[in-house]
């Protein structure tokens, strides 16, 4: 029988791939020395950041996903007409035999549900926005970059948030941040390149799952994986040594961990063991810089006041938002925001405005600090849900307690700072936010957009895997949004 050892994969690497990795290296380590850094502590595991395609208007993100599906019609999506639809039939018209989820197929009735609040138009630009919900962000709209033309093709949430994370509804790809952390590389060594913070609605009622499987490196090298931290306890798990070790113990211990290591990536090969070495000596660093980083008595009372008056309450979201400008003021180079309990199939008048006093004034604050901090330019804020919601009500419309269905065809999204084009709204709803109907953007041209705003071109950024070049967009057409390019 032949035997081919483990590491055979070294000896078929091509001429060509073999002197394009020294010349990586050898670029980098210069580098390196011209920063006056140690180029092993810049990248343990060998896999260099990669030189932008041209230059980045944005060197940093922070995206706030809200988890279920905001109503568009309710805060960015204006549609004053509909007030002579209510309790009408929506028109089949309309809806021309588009798919409904299975919680409201069965409806006899699909009554119009026209918004109950007021917009108002804000800012220089004018832009019409729902300031009753939302009346610290509205004071934004010229930061603002507002996308009305959103669609997907997941009509589900697990899908749906999949899809908006990585580029495809199946899980097991790469997500947005592990890919900017690939591309980009880190800015902090005693950090991780992609953090991810889950904060806490103040009103727990329809919660979705989400998980690591949404910020996984999925076929890229373990190390762009993002870092969740906790909201309770220990920012994150072990990061303390146990009673009784002290810290010269600790670095002794992880030495002789990495040695082993060492030993074993010699004998197989395997790159993802020099990414467990790179990840203890980060959690190593992280015990002195992470208790920094969420300690707030640095922060001045103007400040605070800024964010609201949850932002010393640990997990909430304005609590997070202010971690966010501190993580990317440190270097980090993605940090992902999840907020819950936006799926509102039911109640919407009661939940809809306790979710938006979670964020409307911590939004503002973020905003408003990057820019006093000179951040705003070059960091791009991105916030938005997986889908949008239905103009016709779920439940009966008379009752108190009806909400509003999934609705993949349109919703809105909106983006800071990083490049884009402040005051600036972009596509168009028909008269009932159903349907697109002008300047449709998909998932896939929005990734290609922020790739864009970063200094890549979807199109070249791309990783080998199973003989395939993997990308964020993936193999369907895909194009830039120029007009949201400031």
């Amino acid at each position: 029988m032949l035997m081919i050892p483990v590491n055979a994969h070294n000896l078929y690497e091509s001429r060509r791939r073999f002197l394009g990795r020294g010349a990586n290296v050898l670029g980098f380590a210069a580098l390196a020395s011209l920063l006056g850094r140690d180029p092993h502590a810049l990248a343990v595991n060998g896999d260099q950041p990669l030189a932008p395609h041209f230059a980045p208007k944005a060197k940093r993100v922070i995206y706030m996903h809200m988890v279920g599906g905001p109503s568009q019609m309710d805060l960015f999506d204006p549609k004053p007409e509909m007030a002579k639809w209510y309790a009408k039939d929506f028109p089949d018209s309309v809806r021309k035999g588009q798919r409904l989820t299975t919680m409201t197929t069965n409806q006899a009735r699909f009554p119009v549900a026209p918004s109950k609040y007021r917009f108002s138009e804000h800012g220089r630009c004018g832009m019409s926005l729902n300031a009753e919900l939302l009346p610290n962000l509205s004071q934004c709209a010229d930061d603002l970059c507002l996308i009305r033309s959103m669609n997907t093709e997941s009509i589900n949430h697990e899908p749906a948030i999949t899809f908006m994370q990585t580029g495809n509804p199946v899980t097991g790809r790469p997500c947005l941040g592990a890919w900017a952390s690939y591309g980009l590389g880190s800015l902090n060594q005693n950090l991780p390149t992609f953090v991810v913070l889950v904060a806490e609605p103040s009103f727990r009622d329809q919660f979705q799952a989400i998980s690591a499987k949404l910020w996984s490196a999925g076929y890229l090298p373990g190390e762009h994986a993002g870092v969740a931290f906790r909201s309770k306890g220990d920012p994150i798990l072990y990061i303390n040594n146990p009673a009784g070790v002290p810290a010269e113990v600790r670095r002794q211990m992880i030495d002789g961990v990495n040695a082993l290591n060492q030993l074993n990536y010699e004998a197989v090969g395997d790159p993802e063991t020099h990414t467990r070495i790179a990840q203890y000596e980060m959690a190593y660093r992280m015990q002195a810089s992470v208790p920094e980083l969420t300690d707030l008595s640095s922060e001045s009372a103007a400040t605070l006041a800024l964010y609201g008056n949850e932002v010393k309450k640990a997990g909430t979201f304005a609590n997070s938002a202010l971690l966010a400008r501190r993580l990317v003021e440190r270097g980090v180079r993605f940090v992902q925001i999840y907020h819950n309990n936006w799926d509102h199939h039911f109640n919407i008048a009661g939940r809809l405005p306790t979710q938006c006093q979670d964020i409307d004034r911590p939004c503002y604050g973020l905003i408003q600090d990057l820019k006093l901090r000179g951040l705003l330019d070059d960091t791009l804020i991105i916030w938005g849900g997986e889908f949008g919601r239905t103009v016709y009500s779920q439940g009966h419309l008379t009752s108190a307690n009806y909400g509003r269905d999934h609705h993949p065809r349109c919703f809105s999204m909106w983006m800071a700072g990083g490049g884009t084009k402040g005051g600036t709204v972009y596509g168009e709803t028909d008269d009932f936010s159903y349907n697109i109907a002008r300047d449709p953007v998909s998932v896939h041209d929005l990734h290609a957009t922020i790739l864009q705003l970063l200094g890549f071109d979807h199109r070249r950024l791309t990783y080998r895997y199973q003989g395939l070049d993997g990308r964020l967009t993936g193999v369907e057409e895909a194009n830039v949004v120029k007009g949201l390019l400031g």
